[in-house]
């Protein structure tokens, strides 16, 4: 039995807000943040919606997280997102001294990983966790409906 408290859980609803993406044409990612196994904040990209290059999954799942908390540091939280975080998000979730990241399917292209020596907080914990070839595959479908 999957408990509510685990990485499946919070990923099977990052993935719904990816749906949520996917469903109004943007890029479909999303993302959560959790805090003492509660979701504070869920987003997904925006920025079509919002004309606003900026308003990825995780910049938005980070201020509603500090909107919720009363304050910008997110040291106790873990945002759950559907794709590896590009430079920009990273440097966000830097700032905000998030507690760990785990992301699904990798960003080959654009994932901040693949810039050598650009690493997150210290004491941020990142890892790859589960659903990684459901986020593939819808990023994939998105793309493929898009060039048609």
């Amino acid at each position: 039995m999957l408990s509510i408290h685990s990485d499946e859980h919070f990923m099977r609803e990052a993935m719904k807000e990816a749906q949520k993406a996917f469903d109004k044409g943007e890029i479909p990612v999303g993302a959560v943040v959790v805090s003492n196994n509660q979701i504070i904040a869920r987003a997904y990209n925006q920025t079509e919606l919002l004309s606003d290059v900026t308003a990825h999954a995780e910049m938005l799942a980070i201020t509603a997280a500090a909107n919720h908390l009363g304050g910008k540091y997110l040291i106790d939280c873990t945002l759950y997102i559907t794709l590896e975080p590009c430079v920009m998000c990273a440097g966000a979730l830097t700032w905000s001294q998030i507690g760990s990241v785990i992301y699904a399917a990798k960003d080959v292209k654009r994932g901040y990983s693949s810039i050598s020596g650009l690493n997150m907080h210290p004491k941020t914990i990142v890892k790859q966790g589960p659903f990684s070839e459901e986020s593939e595959k819808l990023l994939l479908e998105f793309f493929r409906k898009l060039r048609k």
